[in-house]
């Protein structure tokens, strides 16, 4: 089971459907419990980091969340997310991230207005299995004024908007994206069914349905 984590936050209907798209099972969960039991995790995310990271930790999905992460459950980030993986937040400084990625996340500074919303081209920096169908330059939809302050081997993705931006970083089996795939139209929908597949023994069960 994918699992979509529901901490009250604003696009989850959207993800869902975004990974029906593609053919694969997801479920909204709200049970820590259910949440453990997940072969695959997804953190979407809308609005203040800081009450994403407590309404997280309330609703006591973060320990569920933890233990998937130490036994390499793949999990995806999603805007807000995306910067829960990270320590911290300028947005909110007395809520903590997860700490998967180390760095802060911090205000956009220098760009031609905030928040970025719409289209932007995202230069690939490295190579990562759920994002072979990912090509350089593809335009992917944007809606933040924060980003993370990654660095090293974990930047897999940039964004120029009044300087170079991270907008995909990830490990192993952690990948965090600052856009919004679900909002990016069919064929940046790839970026889903790749991180379907990764779940043991693959979600979509037979042939794919076909991306244009």
């Amino acid at each position: 089971m994918i699992a979509v984590a529901d901490y009250g936050v604003g696009n989850l209907a959207s993800v869902k459907k975004a990974f029906a798209a593609v053919g694969a099972e997801a479920e909204l969960v709200a049970d820590p419990d259910a949440l453990a039991r997940a072969d695959a995790i997804v953190l979407p995310g809308v609005g203040n980091f800081g009450h994403c990271a407590r309404e997280f930790r309330r609703r006591g999905l973060d320990a569920p969340l933890r233990e998937a992460h130490q036994r390499d459950v793949p999990i995806l980030g999603i805007c807000v997310g995306m910067q829960l993986l990270f320590e911290g937040s300028e947005e909110d400084e007395g809520a903590d991230g997860l700490g998967f990625f180390r760095g802060p996340v911090t205000k956009m500074r220098g760009t031609p207005r905030l928040p970025q919303i719409g289209w932007n081209s995202v230069r690939l920096r490295g190579r990562h299995p759920w994002l072979r169908e990912v090509d350089d330059g593809d335009h992917f939809y944007f809606v933040h004024s924060f980003v993370p302050e990654a660095q090293g081997d974990i930047v897999l993705g940039t964004v120029e908007y009044g300087g170079e931006r991270v907008a995909i970083a990830g490990n192993e089996n952690v990948l965090g994206v600052q856009f919004h795939p679900e909002k990016s139209g069919a064929n940046r929908l790839r970026l889903l069914r790749a991180f379907a597949d990764s779940v043991d023994g693959g979600s979509l069960g037979g042939e794919a349905p076909r991306i244009r």
